[in-house]
């Protein structure tokens, strides 16, 4: 999956989360994800708690976490 359709995923809503970037529109935070990965979860792991989450959600989460938001809100 390309850089561009990994960010599709990622969602701001102000009426979700206060507009925090959410994936694919869930109550889930990105911020979330990355947190549980930096205490050592697996992508198994988190997939099995979230089963709403595919595997391109950790990995847009990832993604979305190495870019500027500037580059990510396209400003």
């Amino acid at each position: 999956m390309n850089d561009e359709k990994l960010l599709e995923r990622i969602k701001f809503d102000k009426n979700i989360l206060a507009g925090k970037p959410i994936i694919r529109g869930l109550r889930i935070p990105v911020a979330m994800i990355l947190e549980l990965l930096a205490k050592g979860s697996t992508n198994q792991e988190i997939l099995e708690d979230y089963p709403e989450l595919e595997p391109e959600d950790i990995q847009a989460a990832l993604f979305y976490g190495l870019k500027p938001p500037k580059f990510v809100n396209g400003t």
